[in-house]
């Protein structure tokens, strides 16, 4: 389990270092926020840095979820899995309604094996 761990880890590292170049000014806003900006706009740099966060504590759950860690309550853990699991199928879903072509292509998939990742962890 530690390896499928390791797997949306290491995806949600790459995803925050996306986030920060985005919160940079780097012209990567058609993969995120709906693509509707080239260089985001401030409030959605906000968003950005609010992900970042996010990204972080979903790690901390996949990594507990397959006993790498015990830093959180195990009720906590064990629940945050699954509210993880479900918020990342509606990940899914949006992405792929995304009107942005990129944002559909590339961010699609990669929350689909971040669901996938956090199924087989709250199941295992």
């Amino acid at each position: 389990m530690i390896t499928v761990a390791a797997v949306g880890v290491a995806l949600l590292a790459a995803l925050a270092v996306f986030q920060l170049a985005l919160v940079a000014g780097a012209p990567l806003g058609p993969f995120a926020w709906g693509g509707q900006h080239v260089v985001l706009p401030p409030r959605l740099r906000a968003g950005s840095v609010v992900s970042v966060v996010l990204y972080a504590l979903f790690a901390l759950l996949m990594l507990q979820a397959a006993g790498a860690t015990s830093l959180l309550p195990d009720g906590v853990a064990g629940v945050g899995i699954w509210v993880l699991t479900g918020y990342l199928a509606l990940g899914v879903a949006l992405n792929a309604i995304s009107r942005s072509r990129p944002e559909r292509l590339v961010m699609t998939p990669v929350a689909l094996v971040l669901l996938t990742v956090c199924l087989v962890l709250a199941l295992g």
